[in-house]
C-alpha cells in the first residue's frame, strides 16, 4: 500500500483549524478503519492479530477509545501499511491522547461537564436556547459569580472563582482572532429583565451582551413576552454542530441540576435544530434585540 501524504494525516478540519483531542481520535480512527477495509480485513481478524477485543477495535475506529501507538503499529502491520505512514500515525496516536486546555481546571471541573467543554471547543456552530439565564459563553465574571452563589450555595469560595475563570477561558476561545466558531443564542425576555447580582452587575452584563452582539461570529436574539407561546417553552438546550466531515458528531446537550443528557441520534438533532429555527423566527431581530437591551440599560 502506498504511503499517504502529510496533508492526509494532519490533524486539521476542512476549514484548516486544528482539531481537539476528541476529533483527533475520531479522525485517526477513521483512517485505521479505512486501511482495514482496503486490506479486506474484518474487525475480528484485526483484533485477534493485535491481541485486542473486537469491541476495542470498533471503539478505536469510532474514536471512542484511547488509541495507543503500539496498537496502531500492530494494526497497520496487519493491514500492510508502509513504514513512513505508520510512523506518522503512531505520532498522531500520541497526540490524540493529549488532554485539552481545560485540564488546567480539572480540580473543579465535573466529568460530565468536561465532556461538554471538550466538544464545545471543537464545535464550529453552537445554537443555544436559554430561557432563564445568560449563556455561560456570554456571562461577565460578576454575573457568573452571582449566578453560582445563588444556585450553588454549598460551593467554596476557591471553587467559585475557579469556575468563573473556566468560563472566561471558554470565552477566550470563542473570541480569539481567526476563530470561525459561530454562536447563536436566543434568550427569553425574562433573562434580560431579571436583575442578577444587583443593578450595576446587570447593567454591565447587558452592556457586554450589546458589545458581543456586534461581533461577526455572535448572534443574539430575544423572544419578547408579547410573543406568547413559542416553540422553546419546554426547556433550555444547545445544538452542537461540527466541521465538515464530522457531521455524524452533531449532537444536542441538555443540562440539569446534577449532570447532563446528550441526544445524538440524527432524528433528535434534527428535531432540536428545527425547534431552534422556529424559536429564532419568533424572536426579535438582532437589531430589535440590541434596541431592547439598550433601553433596559438606561433603566438600571
Amino acid at each position: 500500500m502506498a504511503a499517504i501524504s502529510p496533508e492526509e494525516t494532519g490533524f486539521q478540519a476542512d476549514d484548516g483549524l486544528e482539531l481537539g483531542p476528541t476529533l483527533r481520535r475520531r479522525q485517526l480512527g477513521r483512517k485505521l478503519r479505512g486501511y482495514r477495509e482496503q486490506a479486506g480485513r474484518k474487525v475480528a481478524e484485526a483484533a485477534k492479530y493485535a491481541g485486542l477485543r473486537d469491541a476495542t477495535v470498533s471503539r478505536i475506529e469510532n474514536g471512542r477509545h484511547a488509541i495507543r501507538p503500539g496498537n496502531v503499529r500492530l494494526l497497520c502491520q496487519f493491514y500492510g501499511v508502509g513504514a513512513p505512514t505508520v510512523d506518522t500515525l503512531m505520532r498522531q496516536a500520541e497526540e490524540s491522547n493529549d488532554r485539552g486546555w481545560w485540564t488546567a481546571f480539572s480540580d473543579t471541573l465535573e466529568d460530565w461537564f468536561e465532556t461538554y467543554v471538550d466538544l464545545e471547543s471543537d464545535a464550529r456552530e453552537l445554537l443555544t436556547y436559554s430561557p432563564t439565564l445568560v449563556d455561560g459563553l456570554l456571562q461577565t465574571p460578576e454575573y457568573a459569580l452571582a449566578v453560582m452563589q445563588g444556585g450553588w450555595p454549598e460551593i467554596t469560595k476557591s471553587d467559585l472563582h475557579r469556575s468563573v475563570e473556566l468560563r472566561q477561558a471558554r470565552q477566550e476561545k470563542l473570541h480569539q482572532r481567526g476563530s470561525t466558531k459561530q454562536l447563536h443564542v436566543v434568550f427569553d425576555e425574562a433573562v434580560l429583565r431579571r436583575v442578577v447580582g444587583g443593578p450595576e452587575v446587570m447593567r454591565e452584563q447587558l452592556e457586554s451582551l450589546i458589545e458581543s452582539a456586534a461581533k461577526p461570529n455572535i448572534t443574539i436574539q430575544v423572544i419578547p413576552f408579547s410573543a406568547g407561546a413559542h416553540a422553546g417553552m419546554k426547556g433550555a438546550f444547545s445544538v452542537l454542530r461540527f466541521p465538515e466531515g464530522f457531521e455524524d458528531m452533531n449532537s444536542v446537550y441538555l443540562e440539569n441540576q446534577r449532570g447532563s443528557v446528550w441526544q445524538e441520534r440524527p432524528n433528535d438533532v434534527d428535531h432540536y435544530s428545527n425547534v431552534f429555527e422556529k424559536v429564532s423566527e419568533q424572536a426579535l431581530s438582532t437589531s430589535e434585540t440590541t434596541e431592547l437591551m439598550t433601553s433596559l440599560v438606561k433603566h438600571l
